[in-house]
């Protein structure tokens, strides 16, 4: 753990420059509470309640610790009140079998339930360094973030600390109140858990390789066009399309075909807006306006996990009052 930001004793000229040191940790942080907690809007409220308690606790901050040590332990303990009733973000995947597109039947479930999408800037630090980045962006891609949320709170901070952020063990062991021994058998159990539960490998999104660049351009041409035939054929034989708020979800080019083709035909005639989430490249889809006027209005985010050169999942988040504002995209498009 890179010790920055350590302040030594606490000085009126230090408490001065608080605020902006809190600043320079906000993305990491942010980055950390989102894959404690697996929302992105948990996650920013998460970070502004230890800014407060950080504030407030100040006055007793007297150094022994660098101040993102102090941050980080402030984060952890918020976080852990968070998850303290057990509950965990979910993908429909986790939560139901697939359905066939003849039969599919969309059923709602609270917003609570599901893992959200996040924006990269929000949770990527910029880093000079290509190996760290490339852990960062798999340490957030949607199938690690599932596989997260079924670890208890405490075993998953210390497998965050020690393999995404490369926290050794006697500074999580100082952060976490405990010993050396116990955060190493926290994190054995926890790679257990997550070895019974392997992660189907996605492509990142940056830097994108030219192969990736040719598919997205093919998907973004199809979709757009909506030529099913064409899109389907960048399709995994396995891929899977999702869509919540609800739970149903489809596997194999042919059901998510037949979707397109007859529930979802009110896609035909969207465009997509290229941009990124979970370190993995991302569509803002809009369709059509459906009372005639000219234009077109937010439909879903979607976010591709790309593997072996053929789209292996199709995460389309369709509510867009909450995804579309913290992406930063546009209300329409003329």
């Amino acid at each position: 753990m890179t010790d920055t930001g350590s302040l030594g004793t606490a000085s009126a000229g230090a408490r001065e420059d608080l605020d902006a040191a809190l600043d320079r940790y906000r993305v990491e942080l942010t980055g950390y509470c989102y894959r404690m907690l697996g929302s992105a809007f948990d996650a920013e409220d998460a970070v502004q309640d230890t800014y407060v308690r950080a504030w407030r606790g100040y006055a007793k901050f007297e150094g022994r610790s660098s101040l993102r040590s102090w941050l980080y332990r402030i984060a952890t303990n918020v976080c852990m009140d968070l998850l303290s009733a057990g509950s965990r973000r979910a993908r429909p995947m986790d939560l139901t079998s697939p359905q066939h597109q003849a039969s599919a039947v969309l059923n709602e479930r609270p917003e609570v339930t599901w893992l959200e999408p996040v924006p990269d800037a929000r949770v990527l630090p910029q880093t000079a360094d290509p190996a760290e980045a490339a852990l960062a962006r798999e340490s957030v891609r949607l199938a690690f973030m599932a596989a997260l949320q079924h670890l208890p709170p405490r075993q998953r901070a210390v497998l965050i600390l020690r393999e995404v952020l490369a926290w050794k063990a006697d500074e999580v062991a100082a952060l976490l109140e405990t010993t050396s021994a116990s955060v190493n058998s926290a994190l054995q159990r926890a790679r257990a858990t997550l070895s019974a539960r392997p992660v189907r490998d996605s492509e990142a999104a940056d830097p994108l390789d030219a192969g990736q660049v040719q598919l997205l351009e093919r998907y973004l041409s199809a979709f757009e066009a909506y030529d099913i035939t064409g899109l389907t054929a960048l399709l995994h034989e396995d891929a899977v399309l999702s869509m919540p708020p609800y739970d149903l979800w489809l596997q194999g080019p042919a059901d998510i075909a037949a979707w397109h083709l007859n529930q979802g035909i009110g896609c035909k005639g969207s465009r997509l807006v290229p941009t990124t989430a979970n370190g993995l490249p991302a569509f803002a889809q809009y369709r059509p306006r459906q009372d005639g006027r000219p234009g077109h209005v937010p439909w879903a985010l979607q976010v591709l996990e790309v593997s072996g050169g053929r789209i292996a999942g199709l995460n389309a988040f369709l509510d867009t009052d909450r995804w579309f504002p913290l992406f930063g995209l546009p209300e329409e498009l003329p």
